[in-house]
């Protein structure tokens, strides 16, 4: 199954894809059922299941919905607009989405937290119903928001979602032994084969336009992160740390007089001030999920700004390279916290970037493929706990520790010569059935592990 560049990093914003965006995108494509329809909507409900519901508050899910229903989106959302579209909603009991008659909508009634049991498909779940004037339900949809910022319905879930035949692609790797027998039948790189299937859906001047558009927006998210300092929203007090830290590694240098582990502070910052932006509601790319979204960044940051002869011509690569082994994790296993624990997200994030970093410091593909297994073979049995439901701890240090972890996987992978003991399917594998074997208290539930061990003040 093909996925592109673009459905692994997507623009978006915090705090989670798949509570925040994936909701959002849910609403969305609701909206344009009704619109189809010949029916006159009057009114709308919804309802959270499973992670959605235990950790909805802390993850702005409900507003998350709230928002897509009244026309939002997560590439073009407006912070202000918001603002004042919520405000309105909450005083008429009404929303008017662009295309569409205006709709009763009480958030505190119409929107319901549902703490039962999940719904089957998966611990992400959402229902949207549409009512009509005596509020009776004439539309209804399940959705579930599967990590990343994807979103599939009941449907598309049992049918396996909506796939592009893997035929019309040049290289059509489902798993890193065919990506690796590939690369070595063609002599392509993996950014090479990724672009040529790229290329089969748009244009190589758009491919390139996305793709510095992508990085355009996780380094001004790093920046806007560097410069930012005070308290983080949603209770816990966290205070913005990667400013003050850039600021104390900036006085340093020249000095001559720091330790060589310092590195690893610059790269941690990078990360942590993605991250930070992603909890205070910024704007993130995906990569490939919000909670993991400093990671990639990071290690291009810190490849572009630490070691020579990088250069930002090779960006399209880290990404492209990047992105195919992120394909792979979420085909055969899953990028999702509230499905397999943080494994999926800091884990595979690390594993992408481990690959990207490879790819352009002169890594061949099998130096790739043991970079990116490296990586995530280490995070494996991670579990997503966050404190209060809130994606700050211990997700915002994680992603530092996270980008450190792939930089000494792609260091280590560039020192052999491609052999290995265990391949990336493999471990991808383990990964998923650890995920699957881990008890729903420690799958971004917030009901183990640090969220319920924190200081009683």
């Amino acid at each position: 199954m093909f996925l592109s560049v673009f459905e692994m990093f997507k623009i978006g914003i915090g705090p989670s894809s798949s509570h925040t965006m994936g909701p959002m995108v849910a609403a969305a494509r609701f909206l344009d059922r009704l619109r189809a329809s010949p029916f006159a909507a009057r009114g709308l409900r919804a309802s959270l299941h499973g992670s959605l519901a235990f950790t909805g508050v802390g993850h702005a899910t409900d507003r998350a919905v709230i928002l897509g229903l009244a026309g939002f989106h997560p590439e073009t959302y407006d912070a202000a607009r918001a603002e004042a579209a919520l405000a309105d909603i909450r005083a008429r009991g009404e929303i008017a989405p662009p295309g569409l008659a205006p709709m009763r909508f009480a958030p505190d009634r119409d929107l319901v937290f549902d703490y039962g049991p999940p719904l089957p498909g998966h611990a992400n779940g959402l229902v949207l119903m549409a009512t009509d004037a005596q509020g009776d339900v004439i539309a209804q949809e399940t959705y579930y928001s599967i990590g990343g910022g994807f979103v599939v319905t009941q449907d598309e879930l049992t049918r396996g979602g909506p796939a592009r035949p893997a035929a019309q692609f040049p290289f059509p790797f489902e798993s890193a032994a065919q990506m690796l027998a590939m690369a070595r039948d063609s002599g392509q790189s993996v950014a090479a084969m990724k672009r040529a299937n790229e290329c089969v859906v748009l244009p190589a001047s758009e491919l390139d336009a996305g793709l510095a558009r992508l990085w355009a927006v996780m380094n001004a998210c790093i920046d806007r992160g560097l410069a930012a300092d005070g308290t983080l929203p949603g209770g816990l007090g966290v205070t913005r740390r990667a400013g003050a830290i850039h600021r104390a590694l900036m006085a340093e240098r020249g000095l001559n007089l720091t330790p060589p582990h310092v590195i690893n502070d610059w790269m941690s910052c990078y990360a942590m001030a993605v991250n930070e932006e992603n909890a205070a509601g910024g704007q993130v790319v995906t990569a490939p999920t919000n909670g993991a979204a400093g990671v990639v960044p990071a290690v291009m940051r810190y490849w572009l700004d630490h070691v020579p002869g990088a250069s930002t011509a090779r960006l399209g690569d880290f990404l492209l390279t990047a992105a195919a082994i992120g394909g792979l994790i979420k085909h055969n296993a899953s990028i999702s916290g509230a499905e397999c624990g943080c494994q999926a997200e800091v884990g595979s994030a690390a594993a992408m970037a481990a690959a990207g970093l490879c790819a352009v410091l002169g890594g061949e593909p099998e130096q790739v493929e043991n970079a990116a297994e490296i990586a995530l073979e280490h995070h494996l049995g991670m579990t997503c706990d966050p404190v209060k439901g809130l994606v700050q701890v211990p997700c915002i240090e994680r992603n530092g520790l996270g980008a450190i972890k792939a930089v000494s996987a792609a260091s280590l992978a560039l020192r052999g010569d491609g052999r290995h003991f265990m391949p990336l399917d493999n471990c991808i594998e383990a990964m998923r059935q650890t995920g699957a074997d881990m008890s729903e208290k420690y799958k971004e539930t917030a009901l183990g592990g640090l969220a319920v061990n924190v200081p009683n003040c």
